[in-house]
């Protein structure tokens, strides 16, 4: 079986050959196609886990927002948790930053939707753009509304 056949049948092995294959320097037979693809998965799979952490952002906002008075040390530290983790993917991986604003309504129309099913409060309520600036949102001390702790 050739490292291109065992992509199917075998992708931890698949994945160690190739490691191998290019550590020994014998690219010749790296399956570079396979490789390629798998290169391309990564990266819209941090693509989706930055726009879904920006999203669950956005909705504890809303929800912080909406109802003041349900507010919880919890629903405080979802949101810094996902500004921390945002951060951090933006750092690892810094030409995903511009891909943070051009994204931020998709973000927000997700977080609508999960506001909605976890507040009961309609998704028309919310303003049809994300009232927060992209600033605002990632910053550790913005809390729309009233800001006091929980």
């Amino acid at each position: 079986m050739t490292v291109a056949q065992s992509y199917d049948h075998d992708f931890f092995g698949w994945l160690n050959a190739n490691a191998q294959l290019m550590r020994n320097h014998q690219f010749d037979q790296v399956d570079v196609e396979h490789i390629a693809e798998e290169l391309e998965a990564m990266a819209r799979s941090e693509k989706r886990e930055l726009l879904n952490r920006l999203a669950v952002l956005l909705m504890h906002l809303l929800k912080w927002q909406y109802q003041a008075s349900k507010r919880t040390r919890s629903w405080r530290n979802t949101i810094l948790t996902q500004r921390m983790d945002i951060a951090d993917l933006l750092e690892d991986s810094p030409s995903l930053q511009p891909l943070v604003a051009e994204k931020i309504q998709t973000a927000y129309e997700k977080a609508k939707l999960k506001a909605e099913d976890e507040t009961g409060i309609d998704r028309r309520t919310f303003p049809s753009q994300c009232p927060y600036t992209l600033e605002q949102s990632l910053s550790p001390d913005f809390f729309p509304g009233d800001s006091s702790e929980a």
